[in-house]
C-alpha cells in the first residue's frame, strides 16, 4: 500500500509539472527572458528554500546543515545543478520548436534514461567504496529500457505528425515549429537535464539523518541543485534582457500583479514534481528498485501528462487515427514502465 501511495504522490507531482507551462500563456507584455527569470525565482529559489526547511528538525538550522555537510558533496550538487540549468534553458526552447507534447517527450525521455544511470556511475567513479553501481540491477535497467521504448513510440508518433500535417497545420498547432532544430535542442536538453538526478545522488546525505523524516531527506539537495540551475538561467536571462533591450519589461507596473501571480503559479507547479519526488521516495523505502527508478518514473509520468496536455491544447489535431493510436500506445507503455520493475 505504501508503494502505491508513493507512486501516486510522484504522479501528482508529474501532473503539476506538466501543467506548469499553462500559466505562462497568461503572462502579458513580457519577453521570454523576463518571465523565465521571474518564474525561476519562485521555482528554483524561494519554494525549494521553503521545502528544504522541512528537512530541518526543531533546534537546528539550514545554515548549520550546509556548513556541516561534506564540502565536496555540496560543491558537486551545486555544480550538477549548474549543468542542469543549461538543460532547463534548452528545455523551454525544445517546446518552442516542437510543442509541449513532443518537446517534453524527447527531452524528458533522454533525461529519464541518462539521469537514472549517470548518478550511480559517477558516484562509483568518485567513491568506488560505496558500490553505487549495485543500484543498477537488471530490474532497474529493464525499467529504464521500457521507459525509453515508450518515449521512442511517442517520438515515432511525433515524426508521423510532422509528415502528415501541412506546414500551415504545423504552424497552427505550434507557432515556431521546426523539427530538425527542435530535436537537436531536445536531445541536448535531456542530456543536461539528467544532471539533476546526478546532483541529487551527490547530495542525498545532506540532511540530519534519522532526525529528518524520510520523505524530506532529499529536499536540501534539491535546493542546492536548483540554486545552481538558477545561476545559469539568471545569467542567460539577464544577458538576453541586455541583448534584446527588454529591461523595460520590469518597468511595466500595470502587468506586474498579473504576471507575478502566473509566474508564481508556474514556479509552484514546476517545483511540485521534485517536492513530490522527495515525498514519494519516502514511501518507497521498502523497494530499492523503485527508489533507484523514482527519477525515471517521474520523467515517464511527466511525458504521459505532457502528451495529455498536448491533446487538450490540440497539438495533435489533424493527425490520422494511426498516429493517435501510436501515441496512445506509447503512453500505455510508459504507464506500464512505472510498475513493471516491481513485478519482475
Amino acid at each position: 500500500m505504501e508503494i502505491l501511495i508513493g507512486l501516486l504522490i510522484i504522479a501528482a507531482g508529474a501532473f503539476c509539472q506538466s501543467s506548469c507551462y499553462v500559466p505562462i500563456n497568461k503572462v502579458r507584455e513580457w519577453s521570454w527572458e523576463s518571465y523565465w527569470l521571474i518564474q525561476g525565482v519562485f521555482a528554483w529559489l524561494l519554494l525549494p528554500l521553503l521545502g528544504a526547511e522541512l528537512a530541518v528538525p526543531a533546534g537546528h538550522g539550514l545554515i548549520e546543515l550546509l556548513a556541516g555537510a561534506n564540502r565536496f558533496h555540496v560543491a558537486m550538487t551545486v555544480f550538477f545543478g549548474v549543468l542542469w540549468g543549461v538543460g532547463g534553458l534548452t528545455f523551454g526552447l525544445s517546446m518552442r520548436y516542437l510543442g509541449v507534447a513532443l518537446g517534453q517527450s524527447i527531452a524528458l525521455g533522454t533525461c529519464a534514461g541518462l539521469g537514472t544511470i549517470m548518478g550511480p556511475v559517477l558516484i562509483n567513479a568518485f567513491f568506488p567504496e560505496e558500490h553505487a553501481l549495485s543500484q543498477l540491477t537488471a530490474s532497474v535497467l529493464i525499467g529504464v529500457a521500457v521507459t525509453l521504448l515508450g518515449i521512442a513510440i511517442i517520438g515515432w508518433a511525433g515524426k508521423r505528425k510532422t509528415a502528415t500535417l501541412s506546414e500551415e497545420e504545423k504552424r497552427k498547432a505550434v507557432k515556431d515549429f521546426n523539427f530538425p532544430k527542435g530535436i537537436t535542442i531536445a536531445l541536448l536538453a535531456g542530456f543536461m537535464s539528467g544532471c539533476f538526478n546526478v546532483g541529487l545522488e551527490f547530495g542525498k546525505d545532506i540532511n540530519f539523518g534519522e532526525l529528518t523524516p524520510a520523505m524530506y531527506r532529499t529536499l536540501p539537495a534539491t535546493l542546492l541543485v536548483t540554486l545552481g540551475g538558477f545561476v545559469t538561467n539568471a545569467v542567460y536571462c539577464l544577458w538576453q534582457n541586455q541583448h534584446n533591450h527588454t529591461w523595460g519589461d520590469y518597468g511595466k507596473g500595470e502587468v506586474w500583479g498579473n504576471n507575478l501571480f502566473f509566474c508564481f503559479l508556474a514556479g509552484a507547479l514546476w517545483y511540485s514534481q521534485f517536492f513530490g519526488l522527495s515525498l514519494g521516495k519516502g514511501f518507497l523505502t521498502s523497494s530499492p528498485v523503485l527508489t533507484t527508478l523514482s527519477f525515471c518514473i517521474l520523467m515517464a509520468l511527466n511525458v504521459v501528462f505532457s502528451n495529455v496536455w498536448g491533446i487538450i491544447l490540440k497539438e495533435w489535431k489533424g493527425c490520422d487515427r494511426t498516429t493517435i493510436a501510436i501515441l496512445v500506445t506509447g503512453i500505455v507503455v510508459l504507464l506500464i514502465s512505472c510498475f513493471l520493475p516491481q513485478i519482475i
